[in-house]
């Protein structure tokens, strides 16, 4: 089937408008706006980060189909260099959505319905499903543009939306929050370094330094993980470079699997 046929509409639209009855259509993007806009694709800056690819039909299929409905899903926000900002802004200079299209938007702290609503709604709506340590600023900007009243305080329900609230969620209900909830290939060592790796990815960064040297430096023996170096083939490292990749690799697995071998 062409891409053509997919992305569009008009040809055969009756058919189409048949098979594609309460259609879902299911897209990412690294931004939002507070009124509901859309970046998929490119900075503000010009660098273009991916193709638009058929995002854009199916965004504005779902406002052609009857009983359609278009989902954005990202995450509410970054870390890079040490510096955590929100991926949920007041406004952006690239549009990849267009703020009349606006639609359904999912987050890790809920889902935001904005079909049909008003600005100072859609701005709610969106402020609830974004990380608490950049609600404030954000809704300053708002009131400044005579968005939102100066007197808007936003419910107490979502005014705790971080990260150790997730996590603490998680660790109650670990039946609804398993690792790979459609399962998976990795074999058991295979998803202890996967978690040591990405433990290691948080640390390189200025302000978390000092903690991995002292992990480095307290790292178990090899034959602790002896299977995960064999894995990695650091299980006889050749230099200084592999002995310290072993070390950084044993300090991962020892904090992120809490566990000695």
């Amino acid at each position: 089937t062409a891409i053509s046929y997919i992305n569009e509409l008009y040809g055969q639209e009756e058919l189409k408008r048949l098979q594609r009855r309460d259609a879902r259509f299911i897209n990412s993007a690294f931004t939002v706006t507070l009124m509901g806009a859309a970046v998929a694709d490119q900075l503000e800056d010009g660098r273009v980060l991916s193709g638009v690819g058929g995002q854009y039909n199916f965004v504005a299929q779902a406002h052609a189909l009857e009983g359609a409905r278009s989902i954005l899903m990202l995450r509410s926000w970054r870390e890079s260099g040490g510096e955590v900002s929100s991926n949920i802004v007041w406004q952006y200079g690239h549009t990849t959505i267009p703020r009349h299209l606006r639609d359904i938007v999912v987050t890790e702290y809920g889902i935001a319905d904005l079909r049909g609503q008003t600005d100072a709604t859609v701005i709610e709506r969106i402020l609830n499903i974004t990380d608490s340590r950049f609600q404030s600023g954000l809704i300053e900007q708002a009131q400044k543009a005579g968005k939102l009243p100066k007197d808007f305080r936003l419910d107490p329900r979502f005014t705790d939306n971080t990260p150790e609230r997730l996590k603490d969620t998680a660790s109650r209900y670990p039946s609804l929050f398993t690792e790979y909830p459609l399962g998976c290939d990795f074999t058991a060592e295979e998803r202890d370094l996967l978690r040591a790796l990405n433990w290691l990815k948080s640390k390189l960064k200025l302000t978390e330094i000092l903690e991995l040297g002292k992990a480095t430096l307290d790292a178990p023996d090899p034959e602790a993980f002896l299977a995960h170096l064999q894995r990695m083939q650091l299980d006889a490292p050749q230099g200084l470079r592999e002995e310290l990749y072993q070390r950084l690799l044993l300090a991962g697995l020892q904090n992120s699997t809490g566990l000695a071998g």
